[in-house]
């Protein structure tokens, strides 16, 4: 996984030649693709205890199961909710999210499939958890100690949880816009995902949570940070979108909670943002008015 993802990001960076140089000396310069492949060349696979404290990890996260852990799966003592909870950490766009939160120095929990290759890629950064959706003991146990998630896929996680109590903020990555603009063969190719996807907005929106839903347009395996945005409404049934750029809107979304629901749509376009946290806070204030 590690390697992969490696490959990945010099893939692109040979695209972009003007970002060989990730070390600039003034870091407003330096672009959130700069510092993943930092982080990921430098830190994930050869990174020692100082740059590990550099850039926030703990020491030791806690063992998600096993003998090292004698955790008592019933204890009622309450804790901190501070961790953010990605629940689709293999997928590519999944792992974008959590890079992003790395470099936030946020703490991290996702839900992945082989927990090795996730303990392989990002190391004491993650708390990498293994577990079956239908279970209920394991959705409690990954939603302990979490204050936000971001569904960055239509996995099915939202619709199992039965109690999301105590969780602040869900940013649902959504592509409904996608599935319901589809026709003829692609549209029953999407059934499927159409209905986990109804349904996540709607288990999400019925949740009395503070949401955000994030509709984007058809994702794209193209470099992030080269386009603009375009937020009108409809757009997303037709546009795409930048992978990467999908990620970033989704960790940017975390610090902005709308008092209830927020909705909106986006594809890349001419429209640029400078500062997300002023975007959201303007997005907020202007669907409180209608």
């Amino acid at each position: 996984l590690c390697s992969s993802l490696q490959r990945r990001w010099r893939r692109w960076r040979r695209r972009r030649p003007h970002l060989l140089s990730c070390q600039s000396s003034n870091k407003k310069e330096t672009s959130f693709t700069d510092q993943l492949l930092d982080y990921i060349e430098g830190i994930a696979c050869i990174g020692g205890p100082k740059l590990r404290r550099w850039y926030g990890a703990p020491d030791l996260l806690p063992k998600d199961g096993g003998p090292e852990s004698q955790e008592d799966e019933s204890s009622e003592i309450e804790e901190v909710r501070d961790a953010v909870l990605v629940t689709d950490g293999e997928s590519e766009i999944g792992q974008m999210v959590i890079l992003l939160l790395i470099l936030k120095r946020a703490r991290i929990k996702a839900i992945v499939k082989d927990k090795l290759a996730a303990i392989n890629a990002f190391g004491t950064y993650v708390e990498s958890m293994v577990g079956d959706m239908n279970d209920k003991s394991f959705l409690m146990k990954a939603l302990r100690g979490v204050r936000a998630v971001i569904c960055a896929a239509h996995d099915g996680f939202i619709s199992q949880v039965a109690d999301l109590a105590g969780v602040q903020h869900i940013v649902l990555l959504s592509q409904l816009a996608v599935y319901r603009g589809s026709s003829g063969l692609q549209a029953i190719m999407n059934s499927k995902q159409r209905k986990l996807a109804e349904r996540d907005e709607e288990v999400v929106i019925a949740s009395g949570i503070p949401y955000t839903i994030i509709r984007t347009g058809s994702l794209q395996n193209t470099p992030g940070g080269q386009q603009g945005f375009s937020f009108q409404e409809g757009v997303a049934a037709k546009g795409r979108i930048s992978k990467e750029d999908a990620a970033l809107i989704c960790v940017e979304a975390l610090e902005a909670v709308p008092p209830k629901g927020l909705f909106f749509e986006v594809v890349n376009g001419e429209e640029k943002v400078s500062d997300w946290k002023i975007w959201f806070e303007e997005l907020i204030k202007r669907s409180e008015e209608i």
